[in-house]
């Protein structure tokens, strides 16, 4: 078994790049079947749930290649409905926590999805309500089948209308926007999800021709429309990932510069840490100090 060492006591020091934002691009990935039309996605991050998602979909019949080093390319034009009914997709969906994420995309453009009960991490219960009512409001019919441990979602079509969610879920936001933007008339979405993640999926959607408005407010509006085409799309550094760094140079009373960085994603990291008394600086790039009289 692989294990880690780890000496204190050390200064820390140089330049650190964060990697691409993991709970964007599951949802951007999953977006890419809502087109027949190739998407490009940059800043990818080379994790095991996000390789596991590609893998997936190029399973399901999505073309990926990989045209640099944290960039791909996805056209899902020749998606095989019938995998989506076997044991082994429906397996690799019980693995995989960002599967619930399919259901959206694949309502809205075929019709119908089967899925597992999603794994993934294990950090407590997850719910899944917030999708399951918000796509069956859209007109969504949904069915538990107990021997397989399986959701079967089906609908002729999908109608806009007004819904109230329940939790301010990302990932139940992100399934419902997905499936509205190809609904039937207008959808309202209250208590949504307004994340950093959320609102470049959003943004995303936008440049491949959806209707959504209310972005990074906690009111979402949807036009439905009739077809998505392709676009290009870079994920966010991963604002968990600098919040990380900071606490890391913080911690070894050490300077650090993190490059590449979104700040105006960052929401409350920078000052809750500067409240802690640790020096941050914005330049062209962050660079992290501790306070003298903080770290010793």
């Amino acid at each position: 078994m692989a294990s880690f060492v780890i000496e204190g006591g050390h200064k820390l020091h140089g330049e650190i790049y964060p990697q691409g934002a993991k709970n964007e691009v599951l949802q951007i990935l999953c977006a890419t079947l809502l087109t027949s039309e190739e998407v490009t996605v940059t800043n990818i991050p080379d994790i095991l749930d996000v390789n596991n998602l590609i893998q997936l979909l190029r399973d399901m019949g999505v073309k990926v290649s990989k045209t640099g080093i944290d960039s791909y390319a996805f056209k899902a034009d020749t998606v095989d409905l019938n995998y989506l009914e076997s044991d082994e997709f429906l397996k690799k969906c019980s693995s995989l926590r960002g599967s619930v994420m399919l259901v959206g995309p694949l309502v809205a453009r075929f019709g119908k999805a089967l899925i597992s009960k999603p794994g993934g991490d294990k950090i407590g219960r997850r719910r899944l309500d917030t999708h399951f009512i918000g796509i069956q409001k859209l007109g969504a019919c949904f069915n538990y089948d107990e021997e397989r441990s399986i959701f079967s979602i089906c609908a002729d079509h999908l109608e806009g209308t007004d819904m109230l969610l329940d939790e301010a879920s990302v990932t139940g936001t992100a399934n419902i926007v997905m499936a509205s933007v190809l609904a039937k008339g207008k959808t309202t979405i209250y208590n949504a999800a307004c994340e950093p993640y959320l609102q470049q999926l959003c943004r995303m959607l936008n440049g491949m021709g959806a209707k959504i408005t209310g972005i990074a407010s906690n009111l979402l509006t949807i036009e439905g429309v009739e077809s998505l085409h392709g676009c290009s799309h870079r994920v966010l550094p991963d604002m968990i990932e600098v919040g990380s760094f900071i606490g890391m140079a913080a911690m070894t009373g050490s300077e650090l510069t993190i490059k590449n960085v979104s700040h105006e994603n960052l929401g409350i990291i920078p000052e809750s840490f500067r409240r802690l008394g640790i020096r941050v600086e914005q330049r062209e790039m962050i660079s992290l100090s501790p306070s003298r009289n903080i770290i010793r």
